[in-house]
């Protein structure tokens, strides 16, 4: 069984591009800014915060 971060549903975010940069809010409570992909489900979580990242609906699926 893979360890997979608890994710609070507070913490989904929805974007509209397939590649995201997280923070973790930045600030004193931050993290080093990291740039995510999203999987072919249309998600990614950040290794450091644990953030949930979503495809919005209606958003351009992946150009190949």
């Amino acid at each position: 069984m893979k360890d997979t971060p608890v994710i609070d549903a507070q913490e989904a975010i929805e974007v509209t591009s397939h590649t995201v940069g997280c923070d973790g809010g930045g600030g004193a409570l931050g993290h080093p800014k990291v740039y995510l992909t999203l999987g072919e489900d249309g998600k990614a979580v950040c290794g450091y915060c644990g953030r949930l990242f979503v495809l919005a609906k209606g958003a351009a699926p992946h150009a190949h």
